[in-house]
């Protein structure tokens, strides 16, 4: 496989979070292609936004990554495994977010130094 695609895939730390989350494979029929292959595939679309035919053959037939995103979308395995990604997540984000000493129970931004831009932080005409 080609470097260029290897270093945006699943790491092993991601892909055993993943792999608890995903369906089993079904009890009927083929087996189906390798869930890790077709998570890779999936991403490497979204991230270059090719169209699926242009997909790489390393993620395995266009057809097969194509058909388990629209299954996976319809189903609502994608959601799953959001939420269960975020779960955690948000609560640490939360308590950083109104933990500061210079936070109030509103849940205040902090303070933004002049001419420095940080997304969550306060910006006045006056650091400009």
């Amino acid at each position: 496989m080609d470097d260029r695609l290897k270093r945006h895939d699943l790491t092993e730390d991601e892909w055993t979070r993943l792999a608890a989350l995903l369906p089993a494979h079904p009890r009927r029929g083929h087996r189906w292609a390798d869930h890790r292959m077709i998570i890779n595939g999936v991403f490497f679309r979204a991230r270059t936004s090719c169209s699926w035919r242009r997909l790489p053959e390393t993620y395995g037939s266009w057809k097969t990554v194509y058909n388990r995103h629209r299954r996976w979308s319809a189903d609502g395995t994608w959601e799953t495994i959001l939420d269960a990604l975020r779960t955690g997540h948000d609560e640490a984000e939360e308590r950083d977010r109104t933990s500061g000493p210079d936070s109030t129970s509103a849940g205040a931004h902090r303070h933004t130094p002049p001419g420095d831009i940080r997304p969550g932080g306060t910006f006045e005409i006056a650091n400009w």
